[in-house]
């Protein structure tokens, strides 16, 4: 098992950030990445819906032998996890509970914002887990669509990004948070601009590196960490356009990608 890969999956491209943040804390950690691009945005989808698509894209990653899977879309945390959990016969890891956990314990106030899809943010699933750790905490949470596709378009350090950023975030401001929690993988790409807007009073938690730190703990915990000592490859499987993963995807991994294979997802009725 030791030697066998980390499986994360992600609707599209944002898990690449989660992934990239694995890398860099695991360097010896094989992993293969899925991206559901041909069904992306799962954001809009039915609970029910998100559910099955979260179990076809775990099935494919255990096909793959993978020792520890990472339900890197926030949507398929709020929504599949437990049931991931429950069906799966591999240890499954969300991003909502790890930037959860990260924004109890950087709160002085315990005033943390929040910022995600609206799917997410009408979950309650970062709110519940917040509250859950810290009764006393007093969340605010603000859905912000438009900064998903800022960043795909690579516009996410300019002056359109910071006037959306402004206006989206000035309702934050005025709640007086001391921490915002970064809840959609894409977010981590603006982290510049949203710094800059909520200044350096306000702590930004990404859920993606918080994630990565839970990963390497739980391996740790099962001993089936790989500390072979050598540079890790990853593998990246999509379900649809491989070559314009490839060519967007860099942004979010931070390294180049040469290639992307397309999948095949054994469908559930």
């Amino acid at each position: 098992m030791k030697n066998n890969p980390i499986g994360i999956f992600d609707s599209g491209l944002g898990g690449l950030t989660v992934l990239s943040e694995v890398a860099r804390l695991l360097p010896t950690e094989e992993t293969i990445y899925l991206g559901d691009t041909a069904r992306v945005p799962y954001g809009i989808k039915s609970k029910e819906t998100v559910v099955r698509y979260a179990l076809e894209d775990a099935a494919f990653l255990q096909s793959h032998k993978v020792k520890l899977i990472v339900a890197a879309c926030n949507t398929a945390s709020a929504n599949a996890l437990d049931i991931l959990q429950k069906v799966l016969n591999v240890p499954v890891i969300g991003v909502i509970e790890p930037g959860a956990r990260a924004a109890v314990k950087a709160t002085k106030t315990g005033r943390i914002g929040i910022i995600g899809t609206s799917a997410t943010i009408d979950s309650n699933a970062y709110t519940s887990a917040i509250v859950d750790l810290a009764p006393e905490a007093k969340t605010f949470a603000l859905a912000c669509p438009l900064f998903v596709p800022l960043v795909e378009e690579g516009w996410n350090d300019n002056e359109i990004a910071l006037s959306i950023a402004k206006k989206y975030l000035v309702e934050l401001q005025e709640a007086d948070i001391d921490t915002l929690v970064l809840g959609c993988t894409h977010y981590p790409l603006l982290k510049g601009i949203i710094a800059k807007v909520m200044g350096p009073g306000v702590t930004l938690i990404d859920s993606a590196a918080a994630t990565a730190t839970v990963v390497s703990a739980l391996l740790e915990k099962e001993g089936i960490k790989n500390s072979s000592g050598s540079n890790a490859s990853h593998a990246f499987f999509v379900t649809d356009s491989p070559d314009n993963f490839v060519k967007v995807g860099t942004r979010f991994f931070g390294k180049r990608l040469n290639c992307a294979s397309l999948a095949e997802l054994e469908r559930r009725s």
